[in-house]
């Protein structure tokens, strides 16, 4: 972003391409620029939220003479990790902007991709800190505009544009799956991939344009789960810590309606949950990589494209009722509870 000797955003580049876009009839959403807590190191030249929000006002006045854009979604700040310095930034962005966007947007890395390691992946403390991240957004949100919308915008899990071997394998699946269910049931509505291919290892697909673990999970998981969430509670995991310690379960549970240490779990249904077939979708690596595999399978049977334009038929392997749900260690899965017609899930 260009900068007047003020300090203010020099927007004449920024009016061009939105004429230039205006002029071609292309349907965009804005933004203005990416991890602005980082522009110091990355440009020499630091903005703090007051002024970063007047760049946003004034971004949406250049969109609104133009008839195509007068009405275009504006998202922002983008901020990086919540630490103390980017906390403040946000906090003044949502006093002089929080009502200009339509979303508020932050990134979020799990692990420092220069040092991590296959089983950093397994670890729970790792997997919660995004809970406290959404916390800590949402209270600076909520102060100057409650009930504001928050995307995560950004998600990877390791830095630097991801780890070989690594961020593109099965193992990186339980940092995903357990970013869409916290989201989900902390009340954020969209979470987006920076990248399906190409740069970096953060992928979706591979260079062949061949489905990566990431992919399949994100398949089943749109296939399987609707918008409205459900508070779940599982008997034998709400434990008291002892003094001077923390309880992080190794078993992570999320529930929703339906769409229109290594040791195995065991998990048994209550109340008229028990009567009824469950179809189970149990995710395992494929091949003898184990966790660095970038291959699945699906209930034993490995996944792989029918040819280049047609996905494989997803089966479940339907359980009968009443029986107690055998969860394999470092496993991924969905279990459909069948005809439930939950009161929760009969209205949108």
């Amino acid at each position: 972003m260009r900068r007047n000797p003020n300090n203010s955003w020099n927007s004449s580049s920024a009016l061009s391409l939105l004429k230039y876009s205006a002029s071609k009839k292309y349907n965009i959403s804005w933004e203005l620029g990416n991890e602005p807590n980082n522009y110091r190191t990355m440009h020499g030249r630091a903005v703090n939220g007051s002024q970063l929000g007047k760049d946003y006002i004034q971004l949406k006045s250049l969109l609104q003479p133009i008839r195509i854009y007068s009405r275009a979604s504006l998202y922002g700040p983008n901020i990086g990790r919540p630490r103390k310095n980017v906390i403040a930034l946000l906090d003044g962005f949502m006093k002089v902007a929080g009502s200009t966007v339509d979303a508020v947007t932050w990134q979020h890395c799990y692990i420092d991709g220069r040092v991590v390691k296959v089983m950093d992946f397994l670890k729970t403390r790792l997997l919660d800190t995004l809970s406290d991240q959404i916390r800590k957004i949402q209270k600076v949100v909520n102060t100057y505009t409650p009930g504001k919308k928050i995307w995560l915008e950004g998600v990877v899990t390791t830095s630097a544009g991801g780890t070989n071997n690594l961020s593109d394998s099965y193992a990186a699946g339980f940092l995903w799956l357990n970013t869409l269910g916290m989201l989900a049931n902390q009340g954020i509505d969209v979470v987006i991939r920076h990248s399906f291919f190409d740069h970096g290892y953060n992928h979706l697909v591979d260079q062949n344009f061949n489905p990566l673990p990431d992919y399949w999970l994100s398949l089943l998981y749109k296939r399987l789960i609707g918008p409205k969430v459900l508070a779940v509670h599982v008997a034998g995991l709400q434990r008291k810590p002892r003094p001077g310690r923390v309880i992080r379960d190794k078993l992570r549970i999320y529930a929703h309606c339906t769409s229109h240490h290594k040791s195995r779990k065991k998990i048994k249904l209550a109340g008229t949950l028990r009567d009824k077939l469950v179809h189970q979708y149990l995710l395992q690596p494929y091949g003898q990589e184990g966790l660095q595999s970038k291959s699945v399978q699906l209930n034993g049977q490995p996944l792989v494209m029918v040819d280049d334009g047609t996905l494989p038929e997803l089966k479940p392997r339907p359980l009968r009722a009443g029986r107690t749900l055998v969860i394999p260690p470092v496993t991924m899965g969905f279990y459909v509870v069948k005809n439930v017609n939950a009161l929760a899930c009969r209205y949108r």
